[in-house]
């Protein structure tokens, strides 16, 4: 389950829209509690073998997850296929392997914006910000765990663009957003948005980091590339490290406390130290003030403490060594410290491919730092740019000979690229074992230019020979050419003497079209305002309803939704036009108007049919609904839908 507002491939609040039903009102931050269940149902085994089936065939564990939430939103998905079993879903998902994809987008509900919660985006970017890139180091990481659909980590990307300028944003910042669902991601990575998800961004901010593309907007492509996206489940994958600002807003109230206290100590360990935490409205971390203290507990931002659980810390590998005495200690520390100072860039990996040491060159030229010893080489961008490191290794170990690369290119905004010819060296023990890898990174730029310079000159050479060889055959048949031309000429001028009359013919065609169109276009002006009027007669007729005023098709789906119905549900027309009316999350058991509607639409039974039910109203007050479900008949003889009038009779 991801953070139902952004993050960088982080668990996505699966359980978002429900269970914070109150984000459709703005009121998302509050955590709303989950129904109890009864002993039975929490102890369910069948339900709880669905669980194991879910991790054991997809990979996704919702076993941490709480359970009166998660219940809820596999039996949705269970009543829309017409299945009141859990163990006969669970067969029906082995015998349907393409269920799983609507079973996983309705317990993993994207609920996300831009600057989502802005008082507290506000107070991110006037004090919290600046003091955190002032200490950060020469790149920011952040990380947006649980990013759904990405508006939180391009929020994020606004955000430090606007504090560094986009110079520096593009050198400086990386962004990780993260989810468990596959389809978010993709969706994130696409970078395009509809002009309503840009709400919560001001017009001059959509001028300045948007592009048009057609009706939807895609975010600047420059600036798109500091922001990488990735699978990654919270309750399982290892987190991601060395990490300046984490952001898993709203995602950790979904989970029992065990799964909490375990994801807690993962971000623990993914920040550096002094590192913040923003956290969602919903979550305060009251019980763990041993991993971080917090700095606006209002607006939920907290920082990591100094100690860290034993569970989640881990050694750095370091190289074998043996005994050495003071003299061979001194050779070692000779050697060390000219490694470090080497005019070329070097790396070295130890036999686990894990990161041994870098030397200065390569900090300056690939980015690499000493934070990063101890990392696997391929958590590091290295391992992939300016050149794929990752073949070359596995080659080298496996042949135990050098792997070259040559004329290897890094380029970098607004400079000219580098040329590098790259290296890969296993290295092995005086008994032939596998010790680790060097990785040298020769810059060869002016090699490069120089060559290039001169491949450009010959050409330059060999074009001018060829011209002039060519011109004195050209000048030869030049005057036979211009001879043909003046016989192409006259037969093209009748040519189009013959055209000319053509579109004469074709002109007065043109005029009587014209004026049939014109006759067209009046009886369409006609018709549209006959149908303005009728829309507007409709809209006046169900706004004069006191009552709640539904009309849903054969399918059940819902075409009108009177004011009255939303202002007692608190869902708007267009939010409820188009869906399962037995779909809707509102305080009606809707599901019990079903055999009533299902009579109605096939015109079994009374005209009118009346039931009474418990409800709650948008503002969570108990209220006796007296529901009217009559049939609708839009074409005479024709199956048509059913209307249902929700009349509150008492509070």
């Amino acid at each position: 389950m991801g953070a139902q507002d952004d993050v960088p491939a982080e668990v996505r609040s699966a359980l978002d829209g429900e269970d914070a039903a109150s984000d459709a009102d703005e009121d998302v931050g509050e955590d709303v509690p989950d129904e109890p269940l009864s002993a039975a149902e929490g102890a369910d085994p069948a339900f709880e073998s669905l669980l194991v089936f879910l991790r054991e065939r997809r990979g996704f564990d919702f076993t941490g997850y709480k359970r009166p939430s998660l219940v809820r939103r596999v039996r949705r998905r269970m009543a829309e296929v017409g299945i009141t079993s859990t163990a006969d879903y669970q067969d029906f998902l082995e015998v349907h392997p393409e269920e799983f994809t609507p079973l996983f987008n309705t317990v993993l509900i994207n609920v996300t914006s831009f600057f989502r919660d802005r008082p507290a985006w506000e107070h991110l970017r006037e004090r919290l910000l600046p003091p955190l890139v002032a200490a950060a180091g020469p790149t920011i990481r952040v990380w947006s765990a649980g990013s759904a659909s990405g508006q939180e980590a391009y929020s994020l990307a606004i955000l430090l663009a606007e504090a560094l300028g986009t110079e520096q944003f593009r050198q400086r910042v990386k962004i990780y957003a993260t989810d468990v669902d596959e389809e978010a991601l993709a969706q994130a990575r696409t970078a395009v948005f509809t002009e309503r998800e840009l709400t919560g961004l001001t017009a001059a901010q959509v001028e300045e980091y948007f592009q048009p593309e057609g009706s939807r907007f895609a975010f600047r492509k420059d600036l798109r590339r500091s922001v990488i996206f990735g699978r990654n489940d919270l309750v399982q994958d290892a987190p991601i490290s060395h990490v300046d600002l984490l952001l898993c807003r709203n995602t950790l109230m979904y989970f029992n406390a065990e799964t909490q206290s375990r994801i807690l100590g993962r971000l623990h360990f993914a920040l550096n130290p002094g590192g913040l935490l923003f956290l969602g409205k919903a979550e305060m971390l009251l019980s763990h003030g041993q991993l971080f203290a917090p700095v606006d507990l209002s607006r939920r931002f907290f920082r990591k403490r100094d100690a860290q659980p034993a569970i989640e810390r881990r050694t750095v590998p370091t190289l074998p060594r043996v005994g050495l005495g003071v003299g061979e200690g001194e050779l070692s520390r000779l050697r060390r410290e000219a490694m470090l100072a080497a005019p070329t860039a070097q790396l070295a990996l130890d036999a686990d491919g894990r990161l041994a040491m870098v030397n200065r060159q390569a900090e300056r030229v690939l980015g690499v730092d000493g934070r990063d010893v101890g990392r696997p080489i391929q958590d590091l961008e290295v391992s992939y740019r300016p050149v794929e490191l990752r073949t070359a290794l596995t080659e080298a170990r496996a042949n135990r000979s050098p792997v070259q690369i040559r004329a290897v290119e890094r380029r970098r905004p607004g400079q000219e690229p580098d040329v590098f010819d790259v290296q890969v060296i296993p290295l092995h023990r005086e008994d032939g074992t596998f010790l680790g890898t060097t990785v040298t990174f020769e810059d060869v730029t002016q090699y490069s230019r120089l060559r290039q310079e001169l491949e450009y000159a010959n050409r330059q050479l060999e074009t001018a020979y060829e011209e002039l060889q060519s011109t004195n055959e050209e000048l030869e048949t030049t005057n036979e050419e211009l001879q043909s031309t003046v016989e192409e000429l006259e037969t093209t001028n009748e040519e189009l003497q013959s055209t000319n009359e053509e579109l004469e013919t074709m002109n007065e065609e043109l005029q009587s079209m014209n004026d049939e169109l014109h006759s067209t276009n009046e009886e369409l002006r006609s018709t549209t305002d006959e149908v303005a009027a009728l829309n507007r007669f409709m809209s006046g007729v169900l706004g004069s309803f006191r009552v709640g005023v539904v009309v849903v098709d054969p399918e059940l789906r819902v075409l009108a939704w009177n004011e009255a119905a939303e202002d007692l549900w608190g869902i708007r027309s267009e939010e409820a036009c188009g869906q399962l009316l037995l779909g809707l999350d509102i305080g009606l058991p809707v599901v019990e108007l079903q055999p009533l509607l299902r009579r109605q639409v096939v015109g079994d039974g009374e005209p009118h049919e009346t039931v009474e039910l418990d409800a709650v109203n948008r503002r969570g007050r108990q209220v006796r609904v007296r529901v009217i479900v009559s049939a609708f008949r839009h074409v005479p003889g024709e199956r048509g839908g059913a209307v249902v009038l929700m009349d509150p009779i008492d509070a």
